[in-house]
């Protein structure tokens, strides 16, 4: 449901399964789930679109029962109306991330749709990469993650994207959400390979906190390994 906590673990490392193919994917899965402080799994484009969602969740069940987070890099930027049917399409996974862009209307028709399904929705408002806010050459002003996040908490949203390279910005949206009432979960992006310390951002993070990382641990040569030095690099926090 979707107040209920996707991972178990206050904090943890999820892989990122952005790699090419189901031997890839099935690889990564074999070494890396039975790494204690891995805490789920996240798919997105790249074996989605060519294999679907149900092959993708067939490799991965094979070795593990972790919750599984779709995230369709990015969901929530059409109109209110496909919220439901995007929800409706997801529902073989544990978790959706969705990034609001295209306004309140759609981003309330999304978090709804979920709710409705009994989805787990994590919402992001502010991404990793350079040239994203109005003050850094982008398109979307200063204020519009906050706002994003602001709304989504006030429907009742616990979970929350929240750029790990940027742990000043990690800091300031708690404790926005800490003053609303809200224990919030964060999920980062934007470590290891994108510049992102996490030992830094676990800390801004507060209490619960789930590192996403993708090369640092698929492009590795020992994978398990990887994942290994990463959850004692976050229990060492």
């Amino acid at each position: 449901m979707p107040n209920e906590r996707l991972i178990d673990l206050d904090k943890s490392i999820i892989p990122s399964c952005d790699v090419s193919t189901l031997e890839e994917l099935e690889a990564l899965v074999k070494a890396t789930c039975n790494v204690k402080g891995v805490g789920a799994y996240k798919i997105g484009l790249e074996l989605v679109i060519p294999y679907g969602t149900k092959q993708v969740l067939s490799v991965i069940r094979k070795h593990t029962d972790l919750p599984v987070i779709y995230d369709h890099q990015k969901a929530g930027t059409d109109v209110p109306f496909v919220g439901k049917k995007f929800v409706q399409a997801c529902r073989d996974v544990d978790a959706i991330i969705i990034f609001p862009q295209a306004g309140p209307e759609t981003e309330k028709a999304f978090i709804q749709a979920a709710m409705d399904e009994g989805m787990k929705i994590i919402v992001g408002g502010e991404m990793t990469h350079p040239a994203y806010l109005e003050s850094d050459g982008g398109y979307l002003k200063d204020d519009a993650p906050e706002r994003i996040y602001k709304l989504a908490a006030e429907l009742g949203v616990t979970d929350f994207v929240v750029p790990g390279n940027k742990p000043d910005k990690i800091e300031k949206y708690r404790k926005m959400l800490e003053s609303m009432g809200v224990e919030p979960t964060f999920y980062s992006p934007g470590l290891v390979a994108q510049g992102g310390k996490i030992t830094d951002s676990a800390k801004a993070a507060g209490k619960r906190w789930h590192a996403i990382v993708g090369r640092a641990i698929y492009q590795a040569e020992d994978m398990k390994k990887a994942a290994e030095e990463l959850t004692k690099e976050l229990a060492s926090e």
